[in-house]
């Protein structure tokens, strides 16, 4: 009889058995976890935002940035990839950026003071500094490419803004196959409001924590203790 005819009853279709087990609700295994530190640079994060957007800037510097230096400081100890991305030109007129930063007049000058990651989380020796020109990390660098040559296959997302660099990544790197986890006390909007919204709009994509959360995460799986 052939298959899918009336009298051959309903098609049964399940998950492959090791696709049904698969969950958010891992360990932290270092050599195969990435770090993202996101657009926390010195054209995002200034004196000049107290007066621009002062929710941001209060809840950066007294809750974000402490923070991320928490969890950068573990991730460099236990073994965990530290990446950093700043928006920069790539060329000294800006014809690279997007269309988007075109339009929205997002001009950062390649090599310039606005274009560096601030002084309080500046990089270690070695650890990778990517330029973008788009709100996804994924659109404009190679990140990818260079997740998948080191072998990571979790990305945990941190850094500005919550409702659009962060947004965009965490989405596009579920759809890229990554675990992905947003660490939420460690990013921000420019206001409480709009954090909360972005926060609700892609926590399907990933697993949430906050800071004390994968940090402990982090020391139950043996790599590493809390900071």
């Amino acid at each position: 009889m052939t298959q899918g005819s009336p009298s051959s009853g309903p098609t049964r279709h399940r998950p492959r058995v090791r696709d049904a087990g698969l969950t958010r609700d891992r360990g932290v295994v270092p050599g195969r976890t990435a770090l993202l530190v996101v657009d926390v640079q010195n054209h995002t994060y200034n004196p000049a935002q107290e007066a621009i957007r002062p929710e941001f800037f209060a809840a950066a510097r007294d809750l974000v940035v402490p923070n991320l230096g928490r969890l950068i400081a573990a991730a460099r100890a236990a073994g965990v990839e530290v990446i950093y991305t700043v928006m920069e030109n790539l060329t000294e007129d800006g014809r690279d950026r997007s269309l988007d930063y075109k339009l929205s007049d997002f001009f950062i000058a390649k090599g310039s003071w606005e274009a560096r990651v601030i002084d309080a989380l500046a990089p270690a020796r070695d650890e990778l500094v990517l330029p973008k020109t788009s709100s996804s990390l994924f659109n404009s660098t190679n990140l990818d490419y260079l997740l998948r040559n080191i072998g990571i296959d979790e990305i945990v997302v941190t850094g500005f803004l919550t409702d659009q660099c962060i947004d965009h990544t965490v989405k596009d790197g579920a759809d890229r196959g990554y675990y992905v986890t947003c660490v939420e006390d460690a990013c921000m909007a420019d206001t409480w409001d709009r954090h909360r919204a972005a926060l609700d709009c892609f926590r399907g994509y990933c697993r949430m924590l906050d800071s004390a959360g994968w940090l402990g995460l982090l020391a139950e799986s043996g790599w590493g203790a809390e900071v």
